[in-house]
């Protein structure tokens, strides 16, 4: 990959989406999401991920089992780009705290496998908080501030061929303010600082979340 130019700000566009079947405990979620390295047209990456989720009825936890595929473009004008298939495993825990304070916590466990490497794993902690401002809870027509911070680790430093990852792969520091157009429907507008094992980054992100 060629050096990353770490002043040059990036964008990712993102639809997220989740449902239930029905009154069942179970449901689908998933995203896609077009990121650049630059506004547009650098790709960075174009990631598919879609998964079977499970609610127990007698816990305030969401299960999933999914699917990702990820296309990773080379920064600059090379065209270059590298396949990587991923199984993950998660539990999302909501914790509302006070009033008007929404947490979420996310564990997420993957397997990667990446073109031209062996096996990978990476374990994932989000901790993700919503604060409604201008109403006293998530609802329709309320603004709300976005935080979130998600780090990274790699299971293994080996990836094949003699080379080799550090255990800490990367960290994202989100700040951000969202709408809620409508109770299933949530627009959300931040910024995201990506700082990885060998360059950091600032992303604008413009999402879209979506229950139904």
């Amino acid at each position: 990959m060629a050096q990353v130019n770490e002043d040059k700000l990036g964008a990712w566009y993102m639809y997220f989406f989740n449902t239930t079947f029905k009154d069942s405990q179970w449901g689908v979620q998933g995203d896609i999401q077009y990121r650049n390295w630059n506004i547009a047209g650098d790709l960075e990456q174009l990631l598919v991920r879609g998964g079977l989720t499970y609610a127990p009825r007698h816990a305030n936890v969401t299960f999933t089992l999914g699917y990702a595929n990820i296309t990773t473009g080379a920064y600059g004008s090379s065209d270059a780009t590298t396949s990587e298939s991923r199984i993950y495993q998660e539990a999302l825990v909501p914790v509302k705290v006070g009033s008007r304070f929404y947490v979420n916590n996310r564990f997420r466990f993957e397997q990667r496998f990446v073109e031209n490497q062996d096996l990978r794993t990476r374990y994932r902690y989000n901790l993700m908080l919503n604060v409604p401002l201008n109403k006293a809870n998530l609802e329709e027509n309320a603004v709300y501030l976005a935080l979130y911070n998600e780090i990274f680790i790699n299971g293994q430093q080996n990836i094949g061929d003699g080379r080799t990852v550090e255990y800490f792969d990367r960290n994202r520091a989100y700040a951000g303010l969202g709408y809620v157009i409508k109770q299933d429907l949530r627009l959300q507008l931040g910024y995201m600082n990506q700082k990885t094992d060998n360059w950091g980054k600032n992303q604008l992100q413009v999402g879209l979340h979506h229950s139904f």
